[in-house]
């Protein structure tokens, strides 16, 4: 079944049933709360034809993901700079080392790459209530939402081996003893959007274009011929089921595969092999397959360029496209998981910390930073501590005073009265 039949056969006939009101999320919470609240797509299916057998949503996904993974952590007290970020803390010790399984890389990995394939990241904390010790990432296909009736979910059900496990919504703050992480959709109360799906179709096409790629090599890289058989002189008109039944067998182990492509024919008398080749129409395929993988690439936010796609040529170089992916995929990801965390976890460790990101470390965004600096050095209208503090750096002693830089004439601007 494809991913696209899958996903509408179980839209079709599973939301309305559970959700029981035509089918409309958006009326859940007003009509059925405490009811299980089942995601209308099949996680395991997106996994499936939508990662693991498509490169192209394979390497997006993974390159997002491990580009994420990548950025450290900062931790500073509200009020102060990222300059005074803490060097110690025990959150960042837990986000170092999340769990006995997993390094801080692997778990940002886990989460992203979950978010990415089905919309929807889910995040346990061990234990449910005060400071965790641990942070565990959890399949999304093994977590439902008990619908709320006040716009929040009622709680969550995590089921594995025929156990379950449940965690109970705080009402007033919203608070949980699992993060749950989602996209914007525009039709679901509960779930997020998985990239997947609107890229099903695409993912589809890529999937059968390779499989009709594999097959035309199975057959000798050659599309598929026929044999003709026209008897000389009294012959019988046609083959009986016995000679039929040999012949098709004989071909198909003496000529059939790519370990046979090449090998020359011996027929018998009366046989004749008419060649079939492929019409200027067919051959579109692969182009179609690169469309296909451009759509692909484009539903994850990962420039075709970077994925050895040709025919796209957005960026003029790698580099650009490289910073483009960070810009408008990876950091603004990220600040969702940022954000998530400020609100869920920092909190469970005391009041007025904030995490961050230390993307100075990124060598993607080294371009966008020197054009900062640049800006900077050319803004004679600020204080050295007001440019080290656009940089992200921490004041000096004396850098407050307004130092005019040279005039066009290349001699040093008098101080007027705005600036003293």
């Amino acid at each position: 079944m494809s991913l696209r039949a899958a996903w509408a056969a179980l839209f079709g006939a599973r939301e309305t049933k559970a959700l029981g009101h035509g089918g409309r999320g958006a009326f859940v919470s007003l009509q059925q709360p405490g009811r299980a609240v089942w995601s209308p797509r099949r996680f395991d299916a997106f996994a499936a034809e939508g990662y693991v057998k498509n490169v192209i949503a394979f390497r997006a996904v993974s390159q997002v993901a491990r580009a994420a993974a990548s950025v450290p952590w900062t931790l500073a007290r509200d009020g102060e700079d990222a300059a005074r970020a803490l060097r110690s803390h025990a959150v960042l010790d837990l986000l170092a080392r999340p769990n006995p399984a997993m390094a801080r890389s692997e778990f940002v990995e886990a989460v992203v790459g979950y978010f990415l394939i089905a919309g929807n990241a889910f995040v346990e904390a061990a234990p449910a209530e005060g400071a965790p010790r641990e942070l565990w990432p959890l399949r999304p296909d093994r977590m439902r939402v008990i619908a709320g009736d006040s716009g929040l979910p009622e709680g969550y059900v995590y089921a594995l081996a025929g156990a379950e496990r449940r965690w109970r919504v705080d009402p007033l703050t919203g608070r949980a003893g699992v993060l749950h992480l989602k996209s914007f959709h525009p039709l679901d109360d509960w779930y997020g959007l998985s990239p997947v799906e609107p890229a099903a179709f695409a993912v589809d096409q890529r999937n059968q274009s390779d499989a009709w790629n594999m097959a035309l090599l199975q057959n000798g890289a050659r599309p598929s011929g026929a044999l003709v058989y026209d008897p000389k002189g009294s012959g019988p008109a046609n083959l009986s089921d016995e000679q039929f039944a040999r012949l098709k067998a004989e071909v198909a182990a003496q000529y059939g595969g790519a370990r046979n492509a090449g090998r020359p024919m011996l027929l018998d008398g009366g046989l004749d092999w008419k060649e079939m080749s492929l019409s200027p129409k067919e051959m579109d395929f692969l182009e179609a397959r690169n469309a296909a993988s451009r759509d692909v690439a484009q539903a994850f936010g990962v420039p075709p360029q970077l994925l050895g796609i040709p025919g796209d040529n957005t960026y003029s170089n790698y580099q650009e496209a490289r910073l483009a992916l960070w810009e408008e995929t990876v950091i603004p990801l990220l600040r969702h998981l940022r954000d998530a965390f400020n609100a869920w976890l920092a909190p469970r460790f005391g009041e007025g910390l904030r995490l961050d990101l230390d993307l100075d470390e990124v060598s993607a965004l080294t371009p966008r930073r020197e054009r900062v600096w640049a800006r900077l050095r050319q803004a004679d209208f600020l204080t050295v501590n007001e440019k080290r503090l656009a940089a992200g750096l921490p004041p000096i002693a004396g850098g407050d005073a307004l130092t005019a830089g040279p005039t066009r004439s290349g001699r040093p601007a008098r101080a007027t009265p705005q600036s003293r």
